[in-house]
């Protein structure tokens, strides 16, 4: 049989999916779910560059991996049809546009964020995040929670970190242990899912199609697998250690460095599962920025296309440029330099789980034993992020704790904005925005509230 892959190059040029890569980092919003549409309605319905059932293999790896499923999902496909320079192209144009437009915007919420404008499209916005939260536990649990054994997984993680206060890597590490015990016990309730656009669609022929042998440059080797994990030391070490000669360890820019490296690692189930870490480290531990800061660089997040753990571009700039770590005359260069650093870090994980990852993947598919203890890490998470929506709802309700007075307007605009995701399934954008708008009249309109 031909080997349909081979011609991939032919038919598709790498600067044309270079091209579209560009394309898709500009025009990736709506989160996880919203950039995995859009890819399989470019990619498998409309260029037929890959068959659904090759896009839908690939999609069930990332979704068990740490990192952002649709950033990695591109960085699979772009490896697959152009190799190492495909998958870096395609997994760097998902991110670079978001970084690029986040020190902008982080710029702008620095400089004039006690602006009446700038306030009260932040107050709405806030309540449009709590919401989005609650969407994003809904969305994942629905897709996740099929069974009562994830269920008991994913209430006990909700009061392990509510009410037992334990740190998040403990509870992935317990998930694990459960679902690898599951996984033998009972292995039909630990089979992962995640299927997008629904099995058996058929568009027509793909250039990388059902029944195309896997390209030389995908199949397994423990040559090739040892030189990736080297690449992606020295990728790490080196600036680590430039940071560290430079700026000492005890420096935050080498500490950003390090603790979002480890982040890298936590982020299963998305950004909204690894904020409660992130939150613990860079406000409550580090200082980087406020609580506050925090839930507004969520909601520029949401803002902007790109994958939501970008937020970390936003917690970085302000950390920067708020401590001066570059001094008082460079205060934009500070944040600058901070959120590339801590973009690197953060991804830098991503690209070698796919690149050393996927001959694998192309050689074992879906074995039950490498999947059971992700499906289960999976489920826990639903509870982190309920537990991180509880803790937003407290915020914007409560801004001066359950002795203060209830924010009533805040809490009428997080249940309409809840509706409207949930039940009217609105586009998330549109809801930010018309959130930002209410936000806005009611700081014109009440100023005293």
């Amino acid at each position: 049989m031909k080997n349909r892959i081979a011609s991939a190059s032919l038919d598709v040029s790498f600067w044309d999916a270079f091209k579209f890569w560009l394309k898709l980092g500009m025009v990736s919003f709506g989160g996880p779910a919203g950039q995995i549409s859009i890819m399989h309605q470019e990619l498998v319905e409309n260029r037929r560059w890959i068959s659904e059932r090759r896009f839908l293999h690939a999609l069930n790896f990332c979704m068990v991996l740490p990192g952002p499923e649709a950033q990695q999902l591109a960085t699979y496909i772009g490896w697959l049809m152009h190799g190492k320079r495909g998958g870096v192209a395609a997994g760097a144009l998902f991110v670079l546009p978001s970084l690029f437009l986040l020190i902008a915007l982080s710029w702008l919420y620095i400089a004039f964020g006690d602006v009446l404008v700038v306030a009260g499209l932040f107050y709405g916005i806030k309540p449009a995040v709590t919401a989005i939260v609650f969407q994003a536990a809904h969305r994942i649990g629905s897709r996740t929670l099929k069974n009562a054994w994830l269920w008991s997984i994913a209430v006990a993680s909700f009061f392990a970190i509510f009410i037992v206060n334990l740190p998040f890597p403990l509870i992935v590490g317990g998930a694990a242990l459960a679902g690898f015990a599951g996984g033998r016990i009972a292995p039909d309730k630990f089979k992962p899912g995640g299927h997008h656009g629904g099995p058996g669609k058929q568009f027509g022929p793909a250039i990388i199609d059902d029944d195309t042998p896997t390209p030389a440059h995908a199949m397994f080797s423990w040559r090739a697998l040892l030189r990736i994990v080297l690449a992606g030391m020295l990728l790490w070490a080196v600036p680590m250690a430039v940071l560290v000669a430079f700026f000492g360890w005890e420096h935050a820019y080498t500490q950003m460095a390090w603790f979002f490296t480890k982040a890298a690692f936590l982020t299963f189930g998305g950004a909204y599962a690894v904020l409660p870490y992130v939150y613990q480290g860079a406000v409550m531990h580090y200082g980087w920025l406020s609580a506050t800061q925090m839930m507004d660089g969520l909601a520029l997040g949401e803002s902007t296309p790109g994958p939501l753990i970008m937020v970390v571009a936003f917690v970085a700039f302000v950390g920067g440029y708020l401590k001066a770590l570059l001094g008082s005359d460079n205060l934009f260069l500070s944040g600058a330099l901070a959120a590339v650093l801590v973009t690197w870090f953060t991804f830098l994980p991503s690209f070698l789980f796919i690149l050393a990852g996927g001959p694998v993947i192309e050689s074992t598919h879906n074995e039950l034993r490498f999947t059971a203890p992700l499906t289960a890490i999976t489920a826990a998470v639903v509870g982190v992020i309920v537990n991180l929506a509880v803790f937003f709802g407290y915020h914007v309700w409560w801004p001066n704790g359950f002795h203060g007075q209830t924010d009533w307007i805040a809490a009428a605009i997080t249940v309409v904005a809840l509706l409207s995701l949930i039940r009217f399934r609105q586009n998330v954008i549109r809801v930010i925005a018309a959130c930002a708008v209410a936000g806005l009249l009611a700081k014109i309109y009440l100023p005293g509230m």
